[in-house]
């Protein structure tokens, strides 16, 4: 059994979704070992309602430092869902190739500092973009500039708005969070 740690800041729907899939057999051969929160949200109920290891470390300076110290050893995937803190390059460079994160763009476009959730969306509309989608990369010290691991788009119409957007991604994401997942965990082919 592989193990799965994933990182959460918000309701968790994403951390859900995973739990499904593995529940389904669509990830294979993983199981959460833990979850961490960086602030209090109904993430961390999710993991309680499925009796899933959980804690809160609260963001602050010694974040990364923290998460370091609580992080399983025999941990073989860390999965960033939703999560909006900035973790320190060391972290990143010890977990490089098993840190993955989910994008609400077509990354390299609309990644970056502030580009999380509906300001994603919003710079989409502002930038008259014809497509938009979800992205899910490696994790690097570089916010949002790891290699794709798996990328789906779709039209953005003259009728979208950042709300419709945010819908229409959150669709892609979870289609191609747990296909990203069990790729890099099972090295299964998409």
């Amino acid at each position: 059994m592989k193990n799965i740690v994933i990182l959460v800041s918000g309701s968790g729907t994403n951390l859900q979704r995973i739990i499904d899939t593995i529940d389904n057999g669509e990830i294979q051969n993983a199981k959460i070992s833990l979850v961490v929160a960086d602030r209090e949200c109904y993430g961390l109920e999710r993991a309680k309602n499925h009796h899933i290891e959980n804690i809160l470390i609260p963001r602050g300076k010694n974040f990364s430092s923290e998460l370091a110290n609580v992080i399983p050893k025999d941990t073989d995937l860390i999965v960033l869902a939703g999560f909006l803190s900035i973790l320190k390059p060391e972290f990143c460079e010890n977990w490089t190739g098993k840190m993955i994160n989910i994008h609400p763009a077509l990354l390299p476009k609309f990644g970056g500092k502030g580009m999380w959730g509906m300001n994603v969306h919003h710079a989409v509309i502002e930038a008259k973009e014809t497509e938009s989608g979800a992205t899910v990369h490696f994790v690097t010290p570089g916010i949002d500039e790891g290699e794709a691991i798996l990328q789906k788009s779709f039209e953005v119409t003259a009728e979208d708005t950042a709300e419709t957007i945010a819908e229409k991604v959150h669709h892609i994401e979870y289609e191609i969070f747990p296909k990203a997942i069990n790729k890099v965990l099972n090295n299964v082919p998409i």
